[in-house]
């Protein structure tokens, strides 16, 4: 395909992906200098098409963004009255009491959201300043001159199955910038080109990551309190993995529940969607959805590494922002608030380079501000939760964590210094023979749903004819390494029912059936031979979240 000639477009500022940083990125660079040219690239069919996220939002990005929000309309109404943490048991739980937790950990004063609605309402106020945003373009290429990022491939579309031109082959544009801001979410495949090309992880903790799966469920309006935030640990989960729950009230009757386990899980038989659909079943969540519907489902890959996993963020001509640099605060469950502020940094930094007359170079001043200002603060207190909660378990983390984040709260000193993550979360994965299968319930169908079934309540959509997106660096090894020595954990893993080792007369087969991917990243993640390897496929594709 190097033969292909594309149109080229000029921009100051290039941003791809129209997530709560991306967006931030573009208002703020308007606001600054309404005579920049931005552009801004989303992959999903519309903004807000591929966001999922609890969501509880610290109004601390958007405060700084658009202080007015609330005269403007912004889709933040459900603020938060009540705050309950339970550990669960299997027929039980034991209530938290707020009191012992630092001030960080409340969620009063917060909002519960929707934040696929809330980048709808920024996309909104970035085009009334004129930013260029373009749905349902995916950015499939890097461009570089040298050493230097200079812009991205956009709108490939037409793919035959086998990566050659179709009848219909369109060759998308280059779209080319002084700056390019890569803000893809979550394991983005230009996010991760980049951090392997500089090797921006040198000297930093490997990423961690979780797995959260979310449903949205309509509920007897007699259980609906609006502004109740749950957050749960303990069961189903035990001692296969660390994770927890998540239950919070909107308006209209509807109640986000949401599931996340961290994938350093060691046994390779636990089922991560299995676990999420026994949660419903106990009886503090079963109560309150009994009698209701769910209307949505999805899931995404949430970064946890939190302070010491920051990569460098900068490299010539381009910058990470929000979940491409893993800016989530593992103990509070929001992240959304720093990808803006990353946002609003990395407009700065580019804003002041272009009106120095430089383009081209290294943001060194976002990376100041990421690694020195309200970001740092926000994250560096927290830094031995989830290290502490991966080595010691579940209560350890809590009382030891939680005296380490009380201090660092206090006096802004970490008694227990930095501790390290250790191994990725694939090199985490276990032989199957060292663990027990594990055996699931069947779903119900009232509560708890087969995953085929769920995938459809994601909306998603792929063209089958073009190149499957879920590339195998050696195609023999799901059957000749994963499958023997792993059981091949892909068939579990994966929420959306992607990956499947099927039976024939000539031995075990793998299957891709790509059309079920709902682009959580978790196959890139947690694959133990590091064998797949997640890519765009053609914009537009993928799920429809209508209001994650």
């Amino acid at each position: 395909m190097s033969e292909v000639e594309r149109e080229s477009m000029e921009y100051d500022v290039v941003i791809v992906g129209g997530g709560p940083s991306g967006l931030s990125a573009a208002i703020r660079l308007k606001q600054i200098n309404p005579e920049l040219s931005v552009v801004l690239l989303e992959k999903g069919s519309e903004i807000g098409a591929h966001i999922l996220s609890g969501a509880v939002l610290d109004t601390a990005g958007l405060d700084k963004l658009i202080p007015d929000w609330k005269e403007k309309g912004a889709p933040v109404t459900t603020e938060v009255t009540t705050d309950n943490f339970y550990v669960l048991g299997e027929q039980g739980q034991v209530r938290v009491p707020n009191w012992p937790m630092p001030p960080l950990m409340s969620n009063h004063g917060k909002y519960i959201v929707s934040m696929g609605n809330v980048c709808r309402w920024l996309a909104e106020q970035a085009e009334a300043l004129e930013v260029e945003i373009f749905p349902g373009m995916a950015c499939s290429q890097l461009v570089y001159d040298g050493q230097r990022v200079v812009g991205v491939v956009a709108g490939e579309m037409g793919l035959a199955a086998d990566g050659t031109p179709g009848p219909g082959y369109e060759p998308g544009m280059e779209l080319r910038g002084k700056y390019v801001l890569i803000a893809e979410g979550v394991r983005g495949s230009l996010a991760k080109e980049l951090i392997g090309k500089y090797d921006l992880s040198a000297g930093h903790d490997p990423q961690k990551f979780g797995l959260g799966m979310k449903e949205i469920w309509e509920i007897d309006p007699a259980k609906a309190k609006p502004g109740t935030v749950t957050h749960t640990m303990g069961w189903p989960l035990g001692n296969n993995a660390g994770g927890g729950s998540f239950i919070y009230h909107l308006e209209g009757n509807q109640v986000l529940v949401g599931f996340v386990v961290h994938l350093n899980y060691q046994n390779p038989h636990l089922y991560p969607y299995m676990e999420f659909q026994r949660f419903k079943h106990h009886p503090l969540v079963a109560e309150l959805l009994e009698g209701g519907k769910r209307v949505a489902y999805g899931a995404r890959a949430i970064s946890e590494g939190g302070w010491q996993s920051i990569p460098k963020m900068v490299v010539p001509g381009a910058a990470l922002l929000g979940c491409s640099a893993g800016l989530v605060n593992v103990p509070r469950i929001k992240g959304n608030h720093n990808a803006m502020l990353s946002g609003i940094a990395a407009a700065d930094a580019a804003a002041a380079a272009i009106a120095a007359g430089r383009e081209g170079d290294e943001l060194a001043d976002y990376e100041t501000e990421v690694r020195g200002g309200d970001i740092a603060r926000d994250l560096k207190p927290v830094r031995n939760v989830k290290p502490i909660w991966s080595r010691l378990g579940l209560w350890p983390s809590l009382a030891l964590g939680g005296f380490d984040m009380w201090v660092a709260n206090l006096t802004g000193w970490n008694p227990l210094g930095t501790w390290k993550h250790g191994k990725s979360d694939a090199a985490a994965t276990g032989k199957a023979a060292d663990f027990k299968p594990i055996d699931y319930p069947r779903p119900d169908g009232k509560l708890s749903f087969d995953r085929l079934t769920n995938v459809a309540f994601s909306f998603t959509n792929h063209e089958e004819s073009q190149p499957c997106h879920l590339r195998l660096k050696d195609a023999s090894i799901p059957i000749s390494v994963n499958l023997p020595l792993y059981a091949e954990p892909a068939q579990r893993y994966c929420p959306a029912g992607v990956y499947e080792v099927l039976e024939s007369p000539e031995g075990p087969r793998f299957q891709i059936n790509f059309q079920n991917c709902v682009h959580c990243k978790t196959c890139d993640i947690k694959d133990p031979s590091q064998n797949i390897n997640w890519t765009t496929p053609q914009g537009g594709d993928g799920p429809n979240y209508p209001n994650m």
